[in-house]
């Protein structure tokens, strides 16, 4: 009788672990993959949605598209995780797993920030870029500010990438001159692990005019004022905030006990929990790297390695590594990429490689590679 596996989640982690147990396991498993969404949207597609780049319908990969062998598609909301029992119950049926992978990512928490929700705009939901679109639509003059809202976030280079693409966006408005854009971040610098990245990103905010404050944490805003109030109490007029939300794990997840501090501990050579047969991957997990897609995708990864070696009977797989590569916009159509590794060595490392139109070109294949991988389309 095949293996049943349920993965709760169908982003970059979820769509990677369901396609290689499809490829390498297709026989001696059932893959029930769950999503409460109908369509994946990558990351890094919500900026192109809120400069007008393409529209949020251009940028969605619907789940109904996934035609793997061996993995059915649910799209239901998960209600209540046993990790003990490997039992997950949905609001439309329940589910007894052999192996129980967790892959729901980080729920945005904008009401965590007050005036947030009343006074700026998030951007980091596909619905929230969409609005923020139409308020840069009427925006030509004032203080624009991009903060992020907590502590860590998904896709530690991209308010960078926003300071970058609303300066180009305000540049073909033909009212660069009259906004001024302030960068708000918690990290001591864009990219703490590779100064070589951080010193060219700092430099190209400094020669496009964008004030950097690093280190500087919005703790709430004043939407009648339209003031942003910093953790050490400074302030900032603005007029248009585009903000990071906090990030939380979802609460079904705090509510299942597979939670620690907020986040599911996990062993981060295997990514297995304390839980047997039950596993965690993606943001939800409070493992020692980022919090990013292609990070997700690296420990997915490693849980499938983990998979065939137990249901083939192999040699127990290479630990995971911490390696990815990271995408980064640096503005005039320009793509930087960062080559990370944050577990391989003594200390993280980061090999840097400068922007360049043919580094926008390899994002724009990296992004069709696994549209196609996952999706078929």
């Amino acid at each position: 009788m095949p293996t049943h596996v349920v993965i709760l989640g169908a982003g970059f982690g979820g769509l990677e672990l369901s396609t290689r147990l499809s490829e390498e396991l297709a026989d001696e498993v059932r893959v029930t993959l769950i999503d409460q969404s109908d369509a994946f949207v990558f990351g890094f597609s919500k900026l192109d949605v809120m400069f007008g780049r393409r529209t949020l319908d251009e940028v969605r990969c619907p789940y109904a598209d996934i035609t793997k062998p061996s993995v059915e598609f649910h799209q239901e909301t998960v209600r209540s995780i046993d990790p003990e029992r490997r039992r997950v119950v949905t609001d439309r049926a329940a589910y007894d797993a052999d192996v129980l992978v967790v892959a729901l990512g980080s729920d945005l928490d904008p009401g965590a920030t007050p005036g947030l929700l009343e006074g700026g705009h998030e951007f980091y939901s596909p619905a929230g870029a969409a609005q923020a679109r139409e308020a840069l639509a009427s925006f030509d003059s004032g203080v624009a500010v991009i903060g992020a809202l907590g502590g860590f976030f998904k896709c530690p280079p991209a308010p960078n990438e926003t300071a970058f693409m609303l300066h180009d966006y305000l540049v073909r408005k033909g009212v660069r001159d009259s906004v001024t854009i302030y960068l708000l971040s918690p990290l001591s610098s864009p990219i703490p692990i590779s100064q070589e990245t951080s010193a060219t990103i700092v430099s190209l905010l400094t020669d496009r005019g964008i004030e950097y404050w690093p280190q500087s944490v919005v703790t709430r805003l004043d939407p009648a004022a339209k003031v942003a109030h910093l953790a050490d109490g400074r302030r900032l007029a603005y007029d248009l905030f585009l903000g990071i939300p906090v990030h939380c794990a979802p609460p079904v997840v705090v509510e299942s006990g597979l939670t620690e501090d907020g986040w599911i501990p996990v062993d981060p050579t295997t990514f297995a929990t304390r839980f047997p047969g039950v596993y965690a991957v993606g943001d939800v997990t409070s493992a020692p790297v980022p919090r990013a897609g292609v990070i997700a995708e690296g420990e997915a990864g490693t849980v499938a390695d983990v998979l065939v070696a137990q249901l083939k009977g192999g040699a127990p797989p290479a630990p995971y590594r911490g390696g990815a590569i990271c995408y980064i916009e640096m503005g005039g159509d320009q793509v930087g990429r960062v080559d990370v590794n944050f577990l391989a060595g003594d200390a993280p490392s980061a090999l840097f490689s400068p922007p360049s139109v043919a580094l926008a070109e390899e994002k724009r294949l990296f992004g069709s590679s696994r549209r196609a991988r996952w999706f078929g389309t």
